[in-house]
């Protein structure tokens, strides 16, 4: 009995890291988790926030500041 309980507490152990990293790396889980979430923080460049930007750097570089 303890060498078969030994063998299923193994089989536990090594099946659950397995399991994480099977599940962990289909390409559903990392197209709906890790993509949407990427393009939530870093979103596509914007053509308006790029110039609000350019403004920023030029302000700043005149010494004139934000908003004073």
């Amino acid at each position: 009995m303890g060498v078969k309980l030994e063998i299923l507490r193994m089989l536990i152990y090594l099946s659950f890291p397995v399991g994480v990293f099977w599940v962990s790396n289909q390409a559903s889980y990392f197209q709906r988790h890790v993509v949407e979430r990427k393009r939530e923080i870093f979103p596509p460049d914007d053509p308006d926030r790029r110039r609000a930007m350019a403004e920023l750097k030029q302000r700043l570089r005149e010494g004139k500041g934000t908003r004073d």
